[in-house]
């Protein structure tokens, strides 16, 4: 008896929701244009921390050995040659092996000119190789050998194939194989991948050229003492896990990106709770006459906060849906036609959007919640 007094208040609610067809679509516009705002917001962000650390995920070490003072990935500062036999002579490494991670800049079959990221892999492991689409990674040995990355900046390299040759400071470089890695680069650059000592042959470098030292434990547990002797020597060992998060804080923390993109997350938030909150008060005004009929009939004040806070909710997890939609939508139209756009929807995105549509809906309720506790019979029908 309970349960179905219970479901005809709710039906009721429902009726008096959707029957204003106005204000019902306003109230969904608002909420889904909010929640659309802040989860694209919040998803640009998680795909610039993503492609910020785009080396680090594709090559994939377990631990990667760097100078202090580095803040990304794409800012090495270089390490004496020392530093490499000292890292594996530690008790617990696997082995240890260089890396170059640098730019140089491409002269191009058109005689054009183009910036890319240009990756040596230690010549006698090749460890940190990408997943060939074409060609064999055997082939990066041969003479000016370089491997191509397909990605969304591969077109810059004027899609090269096998046999595309180029210039690189003089010297000539050819593509001999094509590739794939898992995370494209931030900075709109396309990416070659050839060996430790031909970059550093082809590339003006510094009296020290090891950019990072890419280095495997033996077990799990050996990872601590690795750590604390290489600080012991005076320079940073991070796990995979540990560089990206560092990459992430400096630019969410030491560059405008973080405060821009929490700006417009805040402003939709507020937003999406001005345009819901008043929407939502103005639905309950219009139909305090009716709210005032069910307690004259006998309806109880906790059954009325329950129609208000179905409504509420009802109105809030629709918006929510739709502007969860809109926005993955969007994002893959835009990946279609856009092969830079980085945005990406996460979980946390899903969630931050889905605490501030609750807190919407909450605070949109305690307004129509006061009024409607307030009502006195005898004042609606006197009118």
């Amino acid at each position: 008896m309970i349960l179905e007094l219970q479901s005809g208040i709710l039906r009721i609610a429902y009726k008096l929701l959707v029957n204003d067809r106005t204000k019902f679509a306003a109230l969904l516009v608002g909420i889904t244009f909010a929640v659309f705002l802040m989860i694209e917001m919040t998803s640009l962000f998680a795909g610039i921390l993503m492609r910020s650390s785009a080396t680090v995920i594709n090559i994939g070490a377990s631990i990667w050995v760097m100078d202090p003072s580095v803040q990304t990935v794409a800012n090495a500062i270089p390490l004496p040659n020392y530093v490499l036999d000292e890292v594996r002579s530690l008790p617990g490494v696997k082995y240890a092996v260089p890396l170059y991670s640098g730019s140089a800049l491409l002269k191009l079959r058109d005689g054009s000119y183009q910036a890319a990221n240009i990756v040596g892999l230690d010549d006698t492991s090749l460890i940190g190789s990408p997943q060939m689409v074409a060609g064999n990674i055997q082939d990066i040995f041969a003479e000016n050998a370089f491997i191509a990355i397909e990605d969304s900046e591969f077109y810059k390299l004027e899609s090269p194939h096998i046999g595309t040759e180029f210039e690189l400071n003089d010297h000539r470089g050819k593509i001999v194989g094509l590739a794939r890695v898992s995370s494209s680069s931030l900075f709109g650059v396309p990416t070659l991948y050839t060996t430790y000592y031909r970059a550093l042959q082809y590339i003006p470098n510094t009296r020290f050229t090891i950019s990072y030292i890419l280095v495997e434990p033996k077990t799990p547990a050996d990872v601590a003492a690795i750590k604390e002797r290489v600080a012991a020597d005076g320079y940073l060992a991070l796990t995979k896990d540990e560089f990206m998060s560092k990459i992430s804080r400096f630019y969410m923390y030491q560059t405008g990106i973080g405060t821009n993109m929490l700006l417009m997350t805040l402003i939709s938030f507020i937003v999406g709770l001005s345009i819901s909150g008043q929407t939502f008060y103005t639905f309950i005004l219009e139909n305090i006459d009716r709210f005032g009929a069910l307690k004259a009939i006998g309806a109880k004040s906790r059954e009325l906060v329950s129609m208000i806070l179905f409504q509420a909710t009802f109105v809030a997890l629709t918006g929510y849906g739709f502007g969860v939609g809109l926005c993955a939508l969007l994002i893959w139209l835009a990946r279609a036609h856009l092969p830079d756009y980085a945005a990406m929807i996460t979980f946390l995105n899903l969630g931050l959007a889905f605490v501030m549509v609750v807190i919407i809906a909450a605070s949109s309720s305690y307004f129509g919640v006061r009024k409607v506790l307030l009502i006195e019979p005898f004042d609606i029908f006197r009118g």
